[in-house]
């Protein structure tokens, strides 16, 4: 099947499909439950007085088909900015058609633009062909380093917690 599709910035209009692409990226990644955000929220973190986060899409004449969620980090070892990619998705019909090559490819544009240093995400161990897709474009899947993570009740204890021994 061959198709074309563009590139794009979000706009506050594509609030819905972004969310609905998150709850299919959820659903994908076997955890749907882990989505407690609401659509309201993410319009104000992507495009209120303060964005956290941008999002590239991924589009066709009559569809988005895939997006590209990111945000700026830093490296003290690089001294300079870079990116982390929250997330990247591409609908199943879609994938293997170049939509995610491409959307690693405009944020790779967009990274060297503001002069950023790396651009970095996780995958999932089991997404096997996510890893294949990521080493075929030339990135390095680092063994050595896991991801922490404080949320929830655990992140409401460290916060009101007197002394940590």
């Amino acid at each position: 099947m061959s198709f074309s599709f563009a590139i794009r910035s979000a706009t506050p209009a594509d609030v819905p499909i972004i969310f609905q692409l998150i709850q299919a990226l959820a659903a994908y990644e076997k955890l749907s439950h882990a989505v407690t955000g609401t659509e309201e929220s993410l319009r104000q973190h992507l495009f209120g007085d303060r964005p956290y986060a941008e999002v590239l899409l991924a589009e066709t004449t009559a569809q988005v088909i895939g997006y590209a969620l990111f945000f700026p980090t830093y490296s003290t070892f690089l001294t300079r900015p870079g990116l982390w990619l929250e997330d990247l998705f591409v609908l199943p019909g879609y994938r293997q058609q170049g939509v995610g090559t491409a959307l690693l490819k405009a944020l790779a544009r967009l990274a060297a633009e503001r002069d950023y240093g790396r651009i970095e995400w996780s995958v999932l161990d089991w997404n096997t062909s996510a890893i294949q897709f990521y080493e075929r474009i030339g990135a390095s899947v680092l063994p050595d380093w896991r991801i922490c993570r404080l949320s929830g009740e655990a992140l409401r204890i460290l916060r009101s917690a007197q002394e940590i021994g």
